[in-house]
């Protein structure tokens, strides 16, 4: 029941995603950043929505706390499993 699924990881640090908003920011083309990096504009434009007008400790923040829900929900969904179950047992007697 503990056990973790891992995400997906990302191949670019918080301070390159950083670094890619920063030089759009400056007037650089997306279609040109995307090239330079190897991303799709798909992914640019995701992490623009996602991160943008954040400085890198808010990033970091913002990561902590999706990995600390993503947690609690695994735990939640757990905890209903378990109760259901218990809920289950005794309705049988």
């Amino acid at each position: 029941m503990d056990e973790e699924i891992p995400m997906k990881k990302s191949r670019f640090t918080e301070a390159q995603i950083m670094g890619v908003l920063r030089q759009a920011e400056g007037g650089l083309p997306v279609s040109e950043l995307c090239r330079e990096h190897g991303i799709s504009s798909a992914t640019f434009y995701k992490w623009r929505a996602k991160f943008g007008g954040m400085d890198a400790s808010m990033m970091s923040q913002m990561k902590a706390l999706e990995d600390e829900n993503r947690r609690l929900k695994r735990m939640f969904a757990d905890l209903s499993m378990q109760a259901d179950l218990l809920r289950e047992a005794l309705g049988k007697k």
